[in-house]
């Protein structure tokens, strides 16, 4: 039986404003040991910011770390599923839209995100992936 995208989530996602520098969702990235936190506003989801983004879109276009605001860089187009929606709803997003993380979305509230490396340790725990995925960040 297929799992519901609630029992593979990470839950109790990392969030921050709009208006929150690159700097401060950086250190939360750090400090949470983790490579995203979901951009919010009045409990909404308004977009996701990897470190990738900030990298791609702040760091390598030469902006200030400390003014940039998360809005500026974040993305805005997010696919999400709900948290009663089957895991494998994750799996085709990710595929058919290139993305690595999928917010989980319940009575319209981020409550958890499904990242590749979910899904590797859900499908197939013996993979180098789910290996990776389940160890404790390295900060």
């Amino acid at each position: 039986m297929a799992r519901r995208a609630s029992e593979v989530m990470t839950p109790a996602p990392v969030t921050v404003p709009p208006h929150c520098s690159l700097m401060e969702a950086a250190a939360q990235m750090r400090r949470h040991g983790i490579g995203d936190v979901l951009v919010t506003e009045d409990d909404q989801l308004r977009g996701l910011l990897t470190d990738r983004d900030i990298v791609v879109r702040a760091v390598a276009a030469g902006r200030d770390m400390a003014t940039t605001t998360v809005g500026e860089v974040c993305s805005r187009r997010v696919f999400t599923v709900s948290a009663a929606d089957d895991a494998d709803a994750a799996v085709r997003i990710m595929r058919e839209h290139a993305v690595r993380r999928v917010p989980v979305i319940d009575h319209g509230r981020p409550v958890g995100v499904i990242s590749l490396g979910d899904m590797a340790i859900e499908r197939d725990a013996h993979s180098v992936l789910s290996d990776i995925s389940a160890q404790p960040p390295t900060v």
